[in-house]
């Protein structure tokens, strides 16, 4: 057994639009940029996970990357592959079963919104023809329902996707490199009320690759000298418990329910033993300006209702108490599916590492980021979390 899982390797491949290359090419790039910054050849690695929503089989990236003989497995769960990718690669070596793997994800959505078939999600026609498999509109209700519970004003939805546009403005990766100040975006077309244009993200495109080591080959490698390394400290995936209310669900129960994402935290910080207050970066689900809004709270980061307070003064800003989605999140990177839960857990990483460039963090002990929290949620309520140390 390896107590201790590190990831050695980081790549991405910038994320929006790229019309000359594949999804999967695209998930190729990450490998080859992973690999590059662990200073390790395709012929070393001994397992791999990865998968995409509609970019096809992970595992066919080794007629690019080379028939090496490896055990590949695809995986599919929806906004959170990328992560259970993760979760798969790190249990893997923590079994002790392997001492290096890679988990990857990749997705090259067509544009307009997602169009998932209600039979899919084992929901009745009745269901997609009301509008209810349009996410948008969902979310829409659902951040509804939240604003009138506990005080949330449309002006803290506008704060968080103007403080996504700012950090993407100088996150190259990003799809959208511009900053958007507040006015316009209030101003801007309205899609679903409350949420405007701007406080939506978009399917995109794009990929990122992570690797992992044992702490034994870590050491052998030499990468837990000058920050090469960044421990899991742990990770914790969960789905929807009776009563809750998620995307792609029929009804909502009278009472009320516990969240998936409230389980997959208090799992990720007991396995971790640290808490909320411990945490220096997050990257937390945005799908939406009210999705980053409702999770500051389900990941223990503050109260119901105190969003305002922390919007308002730019505690979630780079500069703040908490840095949030400090790459510009879902807002700003766009969202293709079997990458997006990767690229919070690269940003994590690239932060700790002191190597995030103009968007780098720098804490009140005058350094990087000691700890970095990555949280994403799917359809039809799933989510998952994933602690890491410096």
């Amino acid at each position: 057994m390896s107590e201790n899982v590190y990831i050695i390797g980081a790549g991405i491949h910038p994320f929006g639009r790229t019309d000359e290359r594949s999804g999967r090419e695209q998930g190729v790039y990450a490998v080859r940029e992973a690999l590059k910054d662990a200073g390790l050849e395709w012929a070393d690695m001994e397992c791999a996970y990865g998968g995409s929503a509609a970019a096809g089989n992970a595992d066919i990236m080794v007629n690019e990357l080379g028939l090496t003989s490896l055990p590949f497995t695809n995986v599919a769960n929806g906004c959170a592959t990328g992560g259970s990718a993760l979760v798969s690669a790190q249990m893997a070596i923590a079994s002790g079963m392997y001492d290096l793997a890679l988990a990857v994800g990749f997705d090259k959505h067509p544009r307009g919104a997602f169009n998932a078939k209600p039979a899919d999600y084992g929901l009745p026609e009745w269901y997609g023809q009301t509008g209810m498999m349009l996410t948008t509109q969902f979310f829409a209700l659902k951040i509804q329902r939240y604003m009138q519970l506990h005080g949330i004003s449309r002006t803290t939805l506008g704060r968080v996707a103007e403080k996504a546009f700012i950090n993407g403005a100088v996150t190259p990766h990003a799809w959208r490199r511009s900053e958007i100040d507040l006015d316009t975006i209030m101003n801007a077309p309205m899609i679903n009320d409350p949420l405007t244009k701007f406080m939506f993200c978009a399917p995109a495109e794009g990929g990122v690759a992570l690797i992992l080591a044992s702490e034994k080959k870590a050491k052998e490698l030499g990468a837990l000298n000058n920050n090469g390394a960044v421990k899991i400290s742990k990770i914790a995936v969960r789905t929807r418990p009776p009563d809750s209310f998620e995307v792609f669900q029929a009804g909502v129960s009278v009472k009320e329910g516990g969240k998936p994402t409230v389980l997959a935290s208090k799992a990720a910080f007991e396995g971790a033993g640290i808490g909320p207050d411990d945490i220096e970066v997050a990257q937390l689900q945005d799908t939406e300006s009210g999705a980053e809004i409702m999770h500051m709270a389900e990941n223990g980061f503050c109260k119901d209702g105190d969003q305002e307070e922390w919007l308002a003064n730019g505690w979630s800003r780079r500069d703040g108490k908490l840095p949030i989605n400090t790459d510009g999140g879902c807002l700003a990177c766009g969202e293709p599916i079997g990458a997006s839960g990767l690229r919070q857990v690269y940003e994590n990483v690239e932060q700790l590492r002191g190597r995030a460039g103009e968007r780098q963090v720098i804490k009140a002990h005058g350094g990087a980021p000691k700890t970095g929290y990555s949280h994403v949620y799917g359809a039809p309520g799933l989510s998952a979390v994933a602690i890491l140390e410096r």
